[in-house]
């Protein structure tokens, strides 16, 4: 049986151990995680917990949806079961009817075959640590090779004394003001995302200076069960330059290396990080999104889509 349960009903001890024995654990499921990027969230859950399903939804012009927050690259169904067909259309079939339009990011293990459904293929970047650094770094690319060379002629220094606030203001400054689709209150979770893990032991704060002692580049690594997260990175222009962002990663590798370990790096279906996160040897993974328009036939065509389910509400 599977249970529908508004935020406040939810038993967040059992969902934590759900998650965390599930098969495709990921760390954007766990219910501290959730509060922070999607606050009110709600949830399907079997009435044993051993399958649950978040519900990360939003309201607009009468609307009510679901939706894929800002820094929670997959969600959808986490189970301790094989994740077959069967289980995948009860719990779609189980998302209750309010919620009229769908558009969220699946584990890869979640790959429903529904009528309506409409899934669109994304890609993910991941690099096995389990080896030596040194087989690590046979599988570098020669330009990534050439700018840690760079950086070490750079006079570039690795350290992580700098405060998670910096890296936000050094991302905003950056590629944040280009992109655009991040808002002040985004900006808000993600340092206290950082903070939160900083504290509990998961997270990792690195950064690369200039010969001048300027930021130039910044990452936040969080660690969870066999998975590390690139989670949060940003770089100043003085980084073409002198190749401080791939020090800084090559550094990390170095230190992580011989461990049972996946560095996800995330990505998205971003060409150009798509290379970059490849010339450290990391392989493409598949991973989908979710589409269901589930709109009244009028409603559905007097809405823009775009503008109703804009990213910006995210």
């Amino acid at each position: 049986m599977i249970i529908y349960l508004k935020h406040d009903k939810i038993d967040r001890a059992r969902w934590d151990e759900s998650v965390s024995h599930s098969l495709n654990r990921r760390v954007y499921a766990f219910s501290w995680y959730l509060d922070i990027v999607s606050p009110g969230w709600e949830a399907l859950v079997a009435e044993d917990y051993t399958s649950v399903f978040p519900l990360t939804w939003g309201r607009k012009a009468g609307v009510s949806y679901l939706f894929q927050p800002f820094f929670a690259q997959q969600l959808g169904l986490f189970s301790c079961l094989p994740i077959d067909s069967s289980l995948e259309e009860r719990f779609l079939g189980a998302v209750p009817a309010r919620f009229r339009y769908i558009d969220i990011h699946l584990t890869p293990e979640f790959i429903p075959v529904m009528r309506d459904v409409v899934l669109t293929g994304r890609h993910n970047h991941e690099l096995s640590l389990k080896g030596t650094y040194d087989e690590i770094k046979a599988g570098y690319s020669q330009n990534t090779v050439r700018n840690i060379r760079k950086a070490a002629g750079s006079a570039v220094n690795k350290g992580s004394k700098i405060r998670t606030r910096e890296l936000v203001k050094l991302f905003r400054e950056n590629f944040g003001q280009k992109e655009g689709k991040l808002k002040d209150f985004h900006y808000e979770r993600m340092d206290r995302l950082m903070n939160i893990c900083i504290e509990n032991g998961s997270g990792s704060l690195r950064a690369a200076f200039d010969d001048k002692g300027h930021l130039s580049s910044s990452a936040f690594f969080l660690h969870d069960g066999n998975r590390i997260y690139f989670l949060f990175a940003a770089s100043a222009p003085s980084a073409r330059e002198n190749g401080s962002m791939f020090s800084l990663i090559d550094s990390f590798i170095k230190e992580n290396s011989a461990s049972p370990v996946i560095l996800d790096f995330e990505g998205g279906n971003d060409a150009n990080l798509g290379r970059f996160y490849k010339s450290f040897g990391a392989g493409e993974i598949t991973y989908h999104r979710l589409l269901w328009n589930r709109l009244p036939g009028l409603m559905n065509a007097g809405i823009k889509l775009k503008w109703l389910l804009g990213e910006n509400l995210k």
